[in-house]
């Protein structure tokens, strides 16, 4: 991982000509070379059953560095069980990253909270954890991809410059007669530039001059302008240009691009070779620059700073620390304004894991909100940092070195996740009949591509509200048991619509549907009129049929037998044959419509031998008297468990 150059670049240490054991590794930890360090250190460890707690430290110190967090946690943990408190803020916070790392969030929280004396403190963590947590239960905003041009060793640090991407890699090859970076043996970084949204467009190098024989990286381009501002060691004549201690620390240059090459460049008047400067980035009127530095008097390891920025482009004021709101005893590093939002990476607030990206809003240039932890996919229990946004689209880049990607460190792609959720679907089901609210109906939705189902019920109110997905057909089905049922399908597009209120959903009960006579239901209808002498379906018995077919389709399991009966006038053989004809023509008229046979149990005619009144033969009476014998009854003598099983 490259993060670290902010801190310290390059070490010319001489080493005495005979050392002990302990004095190697700490040479080669000073250094930089944690893997070789963690060789003597653990073999210092292996000697004695209590290792002194600098070795300790040492081991878990340089683990934390080369980003092995899972490692790094077993020396932290024997820190904090051997001085507990004592351990020191910075200790715990990066213990907490390595639980966070391991998937050991319910630990990280405890240790949090046995740490934390400072109950301001403790507060603001657990603000940042509520937050945190109410993001884990909503859709992600955003969707990251990792992207064609990374390569095998580190890519990060992203900058916009015109329609192309700047970033900083130590890809390709060597520099500085074949050294490597002692951090993480890696090649010193040069910036690149590439087109992102060209899979054929591979990366170069950034402006035909500006690369070093050591670190070249983070650059900020003036909106507008052809001034750049980028991250250097102190060199002189090429070569590093170390401090009384002999370290190489980092600094802010400003230039400008003049025909693709860089041209009076200039050190920043806050720069000093006793600490690092780094990670420039501008606000986006050009006024303001923030950026990472391990100054003296800071918070933590690395802290953000703002200077305010004269017309040539150089500082006008002194560096401003932008306080404990924003910075903690860890590091905050890799600063990115987007209008009044500052974006930033940092492992002392409260994340998933090592760095995260946080957000605060820049209230005034001494006043910030409290940093938001912007959440997974972009953040992930690995390094997340360096993010870039355009807020106008949602669409940025950043890096990360989680697990599946391409090298070291790689750049992602951020895109504004489409919407999972586009409209809220509410209203009422009511009983059709008498317009009362019907509570603990039914609701159904059900997607019609893939048969998924989710349902839920009306409350005292008869209330529902659903939620339909994006650029989906959705069938939402209302039931009730001895209701008819109802089926209304919903499409909607690919963007979010205003909430649907107020939608009035009618349920006909059963009981509506029937006629009861003693014990036995028979589907209501209204007398069934054939032609004289005919028993042919008319058009004016059909309006009546459409009443049988209405109640046989709502409720599947009732079965049926036709009663078709005629008045007493004609012979009663006649008038036998007559209304059987009539009972198997409404039979089949029923099943032309879809009615399943066997649900039609027997259709017969009785002829005039079931009167309902005293009209028989010879007997005067009028046609309304004697339209109430020539009628047709479909009794119900089968109503299937769920309407037998519910009362009413």
């Amino acid at each position: 991982m490259k993060k670290a150059i902010l801190l310290i670049a390059f070490c010319s240490c001489i080493s005495a000509m005979a050392q002990s054991k302990l004095e190697r590794a700490d040479e080669l930890f000073n250094e930089f070379k944690f893997d070789k360090a963690i060789v003597l250190y653990k073999d210092l460890a292996s000697e004695k059953s209590k290792p002194s707690l600098h070795v300790v430290q040492r081991l878990a110190d340089s683990y934390f560095n080369m980003s092995e967090y899972q490692k790094a946690k077993e020396w932290y943990a024997r820190l904090y069980a051997t001085e507990g408190k004592n351990t020191g803020e910075g200790n715990i916070i990066k213990l907490v990253q390595c639980l966070k790392a391991s998937m050991q969030a319910e630990e990280a929280d405890k240790l949090l909270r046995d740490f934390y004396s400072d109950q301001k403190r403790l507060d603001m963590m657990m603000a940042q954890k509520t937050y945190l947590d109410s993001l884990l239960m909503k859709d992600p905003a955003f969707e990251v991809q990792n992207l064609a041009f990374n390569s095998k060793k580190s890519d990060f640090a992203p900058s916009f410059y015109e329609d192309l991407l700047v970033f900083a890699s130590a890809r390709d090859t060597l520099k500085s007669s074949g050294k490597l970076y002692p951090w993480n043996n890696q090649p010193y970084l040069d910036l690149y530039v590439t087109n992102p949204n060209v899979s054929r467009f591979v990366p170069e190098k950034f402006l035909d001059n500006l690369a070093s024989s050591y670190h070249d990286a983070n650059v900020a381009v003036v909106p507008g302008a052809q001034t750049i501002y980028f991250t250097r060691n102190y060199l002189k004549k090429d070569k590093l240009n170390a401090n009384s201690e002999g370290l190489s620390n980092m600094q802010i240059l400003k230039g400008s691009i003049l025909n693709n090459e860089l041209v009076n460049v200039s050190s920043l008047s806050f720069n000093s070779k006793d600490y690092s400067c780094g990670h420039p980035t501008l606000s986006a009127d050009g006024k303001y620059l923030y950026f990472t530095s391990n100054m003296p008097g800071g918070y933590g390891e690395s802290d953000l700073y703002v200077v305010e920025l004269g017309v040539d482009g150089d500082a006008l004021t002194p560096p401003k620390n932008l306080g404990p709101n924003v910075n903690t005893k860890g590091r905050e590093m890799f600063p990115y304004v987007d209008g009044n939002t500052l974006y930033f990476s940092s492992d002392g607030h409260y994340g998933l894991g090592g760095l995260d990206i946080f957000s605060t809003t820049i209230q005034s240039k001494d006043s910030y909100t409290l940093p938001k932890n912007i959440g997974p996919p972009i953040n992930s229990n690995m390094d997340d940092f360096s993010m870039i946004l355009r807020g106008e689209t949602g669409n940025g880049y950043y890096a990360s070195n989680r697990f599946g990607g391409v090298g070291d460190d790689d750049i992602y792609r951020i895109t504004k996740a489409k919407p999972v959720n586009c409209l809220v679907y509410s209203g009422y089901v009511l009983n059709e009949k008498t317009g009362e609210p019907l509570p603990l109906a039914n609701v159904e939705l059900y997607d019609t591509t893939t048969g998924f189902v989710t349902g839920m019920k009306t409350d005292d109110n008869g209330a529902f509200s659903v939620i339909l997905p994006c650029n989906k057909e959705s069938k939402l089905v209302f039931s009730k048991p001895r209701f008819t049922k109802k089926e209304i399908l919903i499409n909607t597009g690919e963007d979010p619509q205003s909430p649907s209120e107020e939608n009035m959903v009618y349920l006909t009960p059963f009981e509506s549907l029937v006629v009861k006579e003693g014990d036995v239901e028979k589907i209501k209808v209204d007398p069934i009129y054939f032609e004289y002498d005919k028993s042919e379906i008319t058009p004016r018995a059909e309006i009546e049929l459409e009443k049988v077919l209405f109640a046989m389709k709502e409720f599947p399991s009732i079965k049926i037998k036709i009663e078709s009966h005629t008045d007493s006038r004609g012979s009663d053989q006649y008038n036998f044959k007559l209304s059987d004809d009539r009972a198997k023509s409404t039979m089949w008229y029923l099943i032309s419509k879809g009615i399943d046979h066997d649900r039609i149990v027997s259709a017969n005619g009785y002829g005039e031998y079931r009167l309902k009144n005293k009209c028989s033969n010879g007997v005067k009476c009028s046609e309304q008297e004697h339209l109430v014998n020539r009628r047709s009854d479909f009794v119900i003598v089968e109503k299937g468990e769920t309407l037998e099983n519910v009362q009413r």
